[in-house]
C-alpha cells in the first residue's frame, strides 16, 4: 500500500474523532490521539474526549494515547513521539493501517517528520536561580537563548522556566540519532467555513458548561491538584480555573473563554497551512458533508 498511516487533522470543535473512529473501524485498526491534553485522566470534558464517537455499530474502536497519565503531570513532545511509534511499530506489526487524528500541530509534526527531540531532564539549581527572575526578566533571557516563534512558552511562570531549561539544555548537548520508521501518511484535513466554525466553537463550549465543565475543573482542584498547574493546561482549566478563585464572573470567564478558543482554532489553522506550504499535502473536507460522504472521500484517496 502507498500509505502507513491515515492522519486526520483539524481545528477544535470540526468533528475529526468521529471520522477517524469511522475510517479506522472499517479498516478494523485503532485512532492514535495526536492531543496534548486527552493524554490526563479526570479531564474529559474540557479537553473534548468524545468517548461515544468510539463507539461504531455498537463496537468499541480502539483508541490510543487517551487518559495514560494523571492531571497535574507535565506530559511532554518527547513522550509523545516516543509512545506513538511504539504504538505505531505495534499495529503495522499486525498488519494494520494506524489512524492519528487531532489538534496540535506540533505533535502532528513531530511523527510526519520525524522530529529528532532531546528529552532534557529537571535542573532543579537553574529553576531555583531562575525563581527570583520577574516574568519580564524570563521572557529576556528566554529570546536570548532561541527565536521566540509563538506566545506559548511565556503564557506561565512555569513554561517560561521549562522553556528556559530546555534551551540551556540544548546548548550543551547533541541530539542522537535515533532511527524512527519513515512515515507515508495520507493526510486529511477537516475544516468549516469560518463563521460557522466560530458557531460550533461557541455553541459546544455552551453545551460543556451544562454538562459538567465546572463541576469537573472543580474536582480537580478539589483533589489537591494545584490551580497553577491547571492553568498551565491553558483554555478551559486556565479560565474555569480563575472563575473559581474568584478572578472572574462567571460572564466574565464565558466571554474570555469563548474568545482565546476562537483564538486557538485560528493559530491551529494557521499551523496547518504552514504545514501545507512546507509540502505536506492536506485533503481538505468541508465539514458539511454528511459522514459516510466524508468517509467516501477518505477511502477514494487512499485507493
Amino acid at each position: 500500500m502507498q500509505y502507513n498511516l491515515i492522519t486526520v487533522l483539524g481545528p477544535t470543535a470540526s468533528g475529526k474523532t468521529k471520522l477517524s473512529a469511522n475510517i479506522a473501524s472499517r479498516l478494523g485498526t485503532g485512532v492514535i490521539s495526536a492531543d496534548s491534553r486527552q493524554v490526563y485522566r479526570g479531564m474529559d470534558i474540557g479537553t473534548g474526549k468524545d468517548f461515544a464517537d468510539y463507539i461504531v455499530g455498537g463496537k468499541l474502536v480502539p483508541y490510543y494515547l487517551i487518559d495514560i497519565c494523571s492531571a497535574g503531570e507535565k506530559y511532554n513532545l518527547f513522550e509523545f513521539q516516543k509512545d506513538f511509534f511504539m504504538i505505531f511499530n505495534e499495529l503495522i506489526a499486525k498488519g494494520e493501517l494506524p489512524v492519528l487524528c487531532g489538534g496540535s500541530g506540533l505533535y502532528i509534526e513531530a511523527v510526519l517528520k520525524a522530529y529528532r527531540i532531546l528529552s532534557v531532564p529537571l535542573n532543579e539549581i537553574l529553576r531555583n536561580e531562575l525563581s527570583f527572575k520577574s516574568g519580564e526578566e524570563l521572557i529576556s533571557i528566554l529570546s536570548s537563548l532561541q527565536k521566540l516563534h509563538n506566545t506559548t512558552d511565556t503564557n506561565t511562570r512555569k513554561r517560561l522556566i521549562r522553556a528556559i531549561e530546555i534551551a540551556k539544555y540544548q546548548e550543551g548537548h547533541v541530539l542522537k540519532n535515533n532511527v524512527l520508521p519513515e512515515i507515508k501518511s495520507l493526510i486529511i484535513g477537516v475544516a468549516f467555513e469560518r463563521s460557522e466554525q466560530k458557531e460550533r466553537i461557541t455553541m459546544r463550549l455552551k453545551e460543556r458548561l451544562e454538562n459538567g465543565l465546572i463541576e469537573e475543573v472543580k474536582s480537580l482542584l478539589e483533589k489537591g491538584i494545584a490551580s497553577e498547574d491547571l492553568i498551565y493546561y491553558g483554555l478551559e482549566y486556565k479560565y474555569i480555573t480563575q472563575y473559581l478563585t474568584g478572578q472572574y464572573t462567571f460572564d466574565e470567564m464565558f466571554n474570555h473563554l469563548n474568545i482565546a478558543i476562537h483564538q486557538f482554532s485560528k493559530r491551529q489553522m494557521t499551523w496547518f497551512r504552514k504545514m501545507e506550504r512546507e509540502g505536506f499535502p492536506i485533503n481538505w473536507i468541508e465539514g458539511t458533508m454528511p459522514l459516510e460522504q466524508k468517509i467516501k472521500s477518505v477511502f477514494d484517496l487512499l485507493n
